[in-house]
């Protein structure tokens, strides 16, 4: 739901941070701060006259120019891509949309600003109004180019998604003229911040980067909080407005928060693993996952599809692509996913990164081969058993490092496993062997009959 209201209610209305204090805001003053960052943090208020209800956040206020950027076709188009692709099979509820989404994250880098602008002396990089605005817009368009079903694709298709979402932004006439003329600020700003594989030395950018995407970044604030509540689940909700308000740039320009908020960064590191455990590399979803990918990648070696026709696309239309290809192969496995009919765990073994067979299966190449080899030992004793329903599925690293500075009263600030007891380099890595595993997909009819001896001899 949308609504406008007049600036004398903003001032008045509009929930301010915990940091900030009213009187100060309709005074134009920060104590202590330039007065160029003041008018900053009062055009963040008084210039934000829409407001967006949101599931998760409430109130999410936005100024003319960035309503008219969420109201854009490349916007409009997340409303038809699932945040968690397939992962609604396994949790019914977790329909949300990467459009939600993008409005959350934009939301919370628009209250990390504020929090960092209150902060300002502290800062020995300066912030433009016009690097803020490109942020801003960055953080709203971060997943315009994500591809759909969540992550299956990801292996597939290159570049990746932020790079053909900064590309997607500069092919747009209306999303270039919004930027430039209504929200005031530069294409190539959003860009630059958008896409890290584009060259940058500029301080302001390369910081910018640093706030959208890093350990604390607003992207992994909002959808560890919003998956979790959405999937029905307790343990990835975030204290946001804690995290913001601890939140600052240390002496030397790295993202940093005190010592006493390091609480904060282990609860977060736990919830990112529990999230991966439970929901996102939940076994019905690496099924549905890995039946999803297998397809693809069989339609684009049969030359079915070209790499082309997977950019851009919703999950209505990739669904669409993929079941139009019913009568080969690629189509049946897809229509199983779509169907509900998803393939049953037979075996799983942890994977074990020093073990060089181990290396080699973690390319699709070689896990086509044991796939086929597989498929060949059961299809004597199951004459019914299709090639394209045996699939052996790793899941890609995912890395648990906390790049996050802890800054300690005056001291030189630490990295966050200099500081923390916990969450040492053993520990962190032991997260990421804990959760990766082969396992091996089949039909429940052969599943129960295959053990983890069998398929150990061929991993």
């Amino acid at each position: 739901m949308y609504s406008k209201r007049p600036i004398c209610q903003i001032i008045y209305r509009q929930p301010y941070p915990s940091f900030c204090r009213i009187e100060h805001v309709k005074r134009g003053l920060w104590m202590g701060h330039k007065d160029q960052y003041s008018h900053y943090i009062a055009s963040l208020f008084q210039d934000f006259t829409y407001t967006i209800r949101d599931s998760i956040h409430k109130d999410i206020p936005l100024s003319h120019g960035f309503y008219l950027l969420s109201q854009t076709s490349v916007m409009q188009k997340l409303h038809r891509i699932k945040q968690l692709g397939p992962t609604y099979l396994t949790y019914p509820g977790s329909h949300h949309t990467r459009y939600e989404h993008s409005l959350g994250v934009f939301h919370l880098t628009r209250l990390i600003i504020i929090a960092l602008l209150t902060k300002g002396e502290e800062n020995p990089i300066k912030m433009t109004y016009k690097g803020i605005l490109a942020l801003l817009s960055a953080a709203m368009m971060h997943d315009v180019g994500h591809f759909p079903y969540a992550h299956a694709l990801k292996d597939i298709i290159k570049p990746d998604h932020e790079a053909i979402g900064a590309s997607l932004i500069e092919q747009d006439k209306e999303v270039i003229s919004i930027i430039e003329e209504k929200i005031g600020t530069e294409v190539s700003f959003v860009t630059l911040i958008l896409d890290h594989s584009r060259f940058c030395d500029d301080k302001e950018i390369l910081l910018y980067r640093s706030l959208l995407s890093g350990t604390l970044d607003p992207d992994k604030l909002d959808y560890l909080s919003r998956d979790a509540t959405y999937c029905g689940v307790p343990y990835g909700v975030q204290d946001t407005s804690y995290i913001i308000r601890h939140l600052h740039i240390d002496h030397l320009g790295n993202v940093a928060i005190p010592e006493v908020a390091i609480g904060a960064v282990e609860h977060l590191l736990f919830s990112k693993y529990l999230m991966y455990k439970y929901v996102y590399w939940h076994k019905r979803t690496r099924s549905a996952t890995s039946m999803i990918k297998k397809s693809v990648l069989m339609a684009l070696k049969e030359h079915l599809l070209s790499m082309e026709q997977l950019i851009n696309l919703t999950d209505e239309s990739f669904s669409t692509l993929m079941l139009s290809l019913i009568n080969y192969d690629c189509g049946k496995l897809f229509q199983a996913v779509h169907s509900g009919n998803l393939l049953h765990v037979a075996s799983s073994l942890p994977y074990d990164k020093n073990n060089t067979r181990h290396q080699q299966l973690a390319a699709e190449s070689e896990r086509e081969k044991i796939e086929v080899q597989i498929w060949e030992e059961l299809v004597v004793h199951y004459p019914t058993l299709d090639p394209s329903f045996v699939i052996v599925d790793i899941p890609e690293e995912v890395s648990f490092e906390a790049d996050v500075h802890i800054s300690r009263n005056g001291l030189p600030s630490l990295q966050f496993h200099e500081v923390n007891e916990l969450f040492t380099p053993f520990v962190v890595d032991s997260f990421t062997t804990s959760l990766r595993k082969f396992r091996l997909f089949v039909p429940s009819f052969v599943a129960s009959h295959i053990s983890d001896p069998i398929f150990k001899g061929f991993v």
